[in-house]
């Protein structure tokens, strides 16, 4: 069985973070899959998905590394092509990648103890983001 559904967020500028785990075991229990896997992925260039613990300390912590690792200040070829202020954004979501896989099993997502499937958004203004899901297995 393959069951395609989306999920659609309205978000603020960079530095958002959306824990979309209750959107995705709410789509789970709605497709009735046991065993397989959910593909997510993000349409849109400057938005990505991760896992991690979704609690204060690292919704903090997380976009300080990334400003240490990718400006917003710094001079970006694509920023002088474009004019839009947003390199920084393309950059910081080609590092973290579009999609994720997630297995289940037993009709459950594979997740650990304090692991969320979360939405990053990267860019420099409001969005509104399709996010794809894909659920491929077997159902009971």
């Amino acid at each position: 069985m393959v069951k395609h559904t989306e999920i659609h967020l309205r978000t603020e500028a960079d530095r958002d973070m959306v824990d979309i785990t209750p959107r995705v075991r709410a789509a789970l229990e709605s497709c009735g899959l046991q065993e397989g896997m959910v593909l997510l992925f993000v349409a849109g260039a400057t938005g990505a998905l991760s896992t991690i613990e979704f609690e204060p300390g690292l919704q903090r912590d997380f976009p300080e590394l990334m400003q240490r690792l990718i400006p917003r200040e710094q001079p970006y070829h694509h920023n002088q092509t474009w004019g839009d202020g947003n390199g920084h954004s393309h950059l910081r979501a080609t590092l973290m990648g579009p999609s994720l896989t997630i297995p289940i099993q037993a009709g459950e997502l594979v997740l650990g103890t304090w692991q969320q499937i979360v939405f990053l958004e990267f860019d420099n203004r409001p969005r509104e983001r399709r996010l794809i899901v894909q659920f491929m297995g077997e159902t009971a």
